[in-house]
């Protein structure tokens, strides 16, 4: 049932009351933030890789002040020290104005992370930038790894699209009483919440719960139902046991990640039967089940499925630069691994030899740098507005150009950057070795020029550049100063003209 009715205010603690029951927040900068907003019931004992359930009420007030707790992730990721315990699927509310008829634009954000890590509390996720614009924003988890994205018997598709579904569920219910309006809600995200966002335009139980979609750095990679399976079967051999609910179940939620990350760490063993995601590595994607998510979203807006949709889609120039600085081989590509990148990597039997001939000039660094960033982001990026508009809808297409001086400038327009400017925390988390500490006027004006086209494009639809369409492929390119021209990848883009980011198989039984 909806939230209605006006709220509970103090000056310092403002409560609102959800269709779960009333919630106490606090203040920041004069805007109204409550964390740790719980739209789902764990996903713990019988609710284990279950598709979410509604939250159940409470009585009283319940505090919103601290974030909650991440899911069971991948690395080590710094968090609130407040975050302990299974409430996973919680969300955060930043609101510049508590009124529920103030009919404010909704920005949703959905986090990145390989599908394999992240948390809506870290710093540079913090909404108090953005909703200064008279936006109210909402962060959200979702669970990852085996127990959002592993291909389970026993278990729905997909579980991690579903808790995003879920929440905007939430959002469609309750947002009103936050300031915001249901009817204008967009969808944001980076990297795998870029995947997600594409995965949300593609998906029937997510049609109406947004408005517009914003996509950064999608990544091409979905697998196909055999695929999937597969990496189950061989996390459930790591762990002893069988890949099914029941079996999976019986592993505390904190151990799985380290089944994935074994399994990866021995990739070059399954190389010949998982392909390419053995190459970057990439053990969980959206898989295409043909129920949760039914074909890629390529597929899908092609056929027109978010045509109702306004999109807002792009990447940045670097895309693989930092995960060349992961890998340790930043500065030091030899031609033996330019040319595996390429032979793997690059589109149709002779894209090695096309590559080089379209890039004549390129040193193997720079061809390495190019086929993984096409591969992973850029190009399933470009192709989303190609299909947006073949489909009938509406896309309009950007580029970060902008080299970030933090390390000398050796990492460009890394994949990530845009993440920083969107929100304008500049000094947050790791930001500071990308953007410089303190951050340059520089920064800060291109961090709020971004802000504002994505601001207006949730207000109004109009990032502030023409659509992109067949003909000019105008696209928004962010640097200092930025400028509207023509798609700068062209030459990246008639390569991979006509590939169709199909979902990954198994190649081999």
């Amino acid at each position: 049932m909806a939230a209605t009715g006006s709220n509970l205010s103090s000056e310092s603690q403002p409560e609102v009351r959800t269709s779960a029951g009333v919630l106490r927040g606090g203040r920041e900068a004069g805007r109204a933030v409550f964390r740790g907003v719980p739209f789902a019931e764990p996903p713990v004992g019988d609710l284990r890789f279950a598709a979410p359930q509604p939250v159940r009420g409470w009585d009283g007030v319940r505090p919103a002040l601290a974030y909650g707790p991440p899911p069971p992730q991948s690395g080590v990721l710094a968090v609130s020290q407040d975050a302990a315990g299974d409430d996973w699927l919680t969300l955060n509310v930043w609101s510049p104005n508590l009124d529920p008829a103030a009919g404010l634009p909704v920005m949703v954000w959905i986090p990145g992370g390989g599908y394999a890590m992240g948390h809506s509390g870290l710093p540079e996720y913090d909404g108090g930038h953005l909703a200064a614009s008279g936006t109210v924003v909402v962060t959200l988890n979702y669970r990852h790894g085996i127990e959002g994205f592993g291909q389970i018997d026993g278990a729905p598709a997909n579980r991690g699209l579903l808790d995003q579904v879920a929440a905007l569920e939430w959002v469609r219910d309750n947002i009103r009483a936050f300031g915001g309006d249901p009817d204008r809600v967009t969808v944001f995200g980076e990297s795998a919440g870029g995947g997600s966002v594409a995965s949300l335009l593609a998906m029937p139980r997510a049609a109406g719960l947004f408005r517009r979609a914003v996509a950064q750095s999608v990544p091409g990679t979905f697998f196909s139902p055999e695929l999937a399976a597969d990496l189950a079967a061989a996390f459930a051999a790591e762990l002893g046991v069988a890949p099914t609910a029941a079996g999976m179940s019986t592993i505390s939620p904190d151990l799985l990640p380290e089944a994935g990350d074994a399994v990866f760490a021995k990739m070059d063993q399954w190389r010949e039967r998982w392909g390419r995601i053995t190459h970057r590595p990439i053990p969980y994607a959206p898989v295409i089940d043909g129920d949760v998510l039914p074909t890629t979203p390529w597929q899908a807006l092609a056929g027109g499925a978010a045509r109702d949709v306004e999109l807002l889609v792009g990447h940045t120039r670097d895309e693989h630069r930092l995960f060349s600085l992961i890998d340790g081989v930043l500065g030091q590509v030899t031609r033996e691994q330019s040319e595996a990148a390429l032979r793997v990597l690059a589109p149709g039997t002779d894209g090695a030899r096309r590559y080089r001939e379209a890039f004549p000039a390129a040193t193997d660094e720079e061809l390495y740098e190019l086929v993984n960033a096409d591969w992973l982001f850029r190009m399933p990026s470009v192709q989303l507005a190609d299909a947006q508009i073949a489909g009938g809808g509406r896309a309009h297409l950007y580029e970060l150009t902008w080299t970030a001086p933090g390390m000398g400038g050796a990492l460009g327009a890394c994949h990530g950057l845009d993440v920083p400017l969107v929100f304008g925390n500049l000094s947050s988390g790791q930001t500071a070795m990308l953007i410089g500490d303190p951050p340059s006027p520089e920064a800060a004006e291109l961090s709020a020029r971004i802000r504002g086209a994505w601001t207006s494009f949730a207000a109004h639809g109009d990032p502030g550049w023409p659509a992109y369409d067949a003909g000019g492929r105008l696209a928004q390119i962010f640097d200092a100063p930025s400028t509207v021209g023509a798609y700068p990848e062209e030459t990246s883009r008639r390569l991979w003209e006509g590939h169709a980011f199909p979902a990954l198989p198994l190649l081999a039984g």
